[in-house]
């Protein structure tokens, strides 16, 4: 079965986006996703302003945070049809020893929509049926979301669960999330769930009122405190709730080199940092911290897809919020959008909604 559709291609670096029409057809072990909403995320804004590299040359449409219904299907995916789906951002082929092991993120066949595929700023999406996450449209509804507002579980949410489960928060745990916005705010959210006291840190005083009705105890503002005065502020915080000086979890999200570099000066002895955030940008550390602290690092891409019904319950059980921090809009206006995105001039996570 072949629909006419269509995308948004890129089709150069910081170039507008130019509408293209396609026909979606499934095949083999394939599906068709009716696009209800795709996520902005900076990872796109990177490919697009900054000229990071696409695994798929140019043309192509970007947009890896999708949900929408399954129209139509190839052999061997037909328990698909008509079901509401979260396509995962990284979905890994399932069938080679890195996958066998349990080790799908680093898979060397995963498809990544908007990287290696056609990606999600569309009417329709062709993906592999395998790894899909079904949503149960009911308890959506009893939610008060909707199946566009779920989309950004792709990635924005499901990415910092992976970090905090892969890291090992739990209850009692010291969490400190740099950057607390979009990604973010999420993990910020998904460390309280855990049961962890987080610690929200950001450069932008919205973003830190809002996190703070949102799983943050304690907020600090980094263009006001300098490293040192972040990591004393912390100390206390710990010592006044009674956790430990040690064993905290860092938690990179901002995707800049500031943040990274005030990530990395938060180490203590036993500490777990966690690379969340991307950017293009170098920094100088001293590697020896890592030694001396007895310290780990570890870098985060995606989330398996079989952990998306986990991270998809904190949503649908009421203990992580996406509502406040999205915002619907025209995926006709998609230039208009990238440009508001990339001044900041939209504070949410805009999902763009095919008309």
């Amino acid at each position: 079965m072949s629909i006419q559709a269509h995308r948004w291609l890129m089709t150069a670096v910081n170039t507008p986006l130019e509408r293209a029409a396609f026909h979606a057809e499934p095949g083999p072990g394939e599906v068709v996703v009716a696009i209800a909403g795709c996520g902005v995320c900076h990872t796109d804004l990177g490919y697009f302003y900054d000229g990071v590299r696409t695994k798929q040359p140019l043309p192509l449409a970007l947009g890896h945070e999708i949900s929408g219904k399954v129209v139509a299907t190839g052999a061997g995916a037909e328990r698909w049809m008509g079901k509401a789906v979260i396509v995962p951002a990284v979905l890994p082929c399932g069938e080679c020893d890195l996958c066998s092991r349990g080790l799908g993120t680093i898979c060397p066949h995963q498809k990544m929509p908007g990287n290696d595929i056609q990606g999600g700023f569309a009417t329709h999406i062709v993906v592999p049926g395998r790894g899909l996450c079904e949503v149960d449209e009911s308890r959506l509804a009893r939610a008060g979301l909707t199946l566009a507002d779920v989309s950004i579980v792709a990635d924005a949410l499901t990415t910092p669960y992976q970090a905090v489960r892969r890291a090992g928060v739990k209850a009692g745990s010291l969490a400190v999330v740099v950057g607390a916005g979009g990604v973010g705010g999420y993990c910020v959210q998904i460390a309280n769930a855990f049961g962890a006291k987080v610690v929200a840190i950001d450069v932008d005083d919205d973003k830190l009122e809002a996190i703070s009705h949102h799983g943050a105890a304690l907020t600090l503002n980094s263009h006001a405190l300098d490293g040192r005065a972040i990591k004393v502020a912390i100390t206390a915080f710990a010592k006044q709730s009674g956790l430990a000086a040690t064993e905290w979890f860092i938690f990179e999200c901002s995707g800049t080199a500031a943040g990274q570099l005030t990530a990395y000066g938060l180490l203590v002895h036993g500490a777990t940092l966690s690379v969340v955030g991307f950017t293009m940008d170098k920094i100088e550390i001293r590697l020896s911290n890592l030694m001396a602290y007895d310290a780990r690092a570890i870098g985060n891409w995606g989330c398996p897809p079989e952990s998306y019904p986990a991270a998809l319950d904190l949503v649908l059980d009421g203990k992580v919020a996406i509502k406040p921090f999205v915002e619907a809009l025209p995926l006709d206006d998609i230039n208009r959008v990238f440009t508001a995105v990339h001044h900041r001039e939209i504070k949410k996570r805009a999902v763009l909604v095919p008309a």
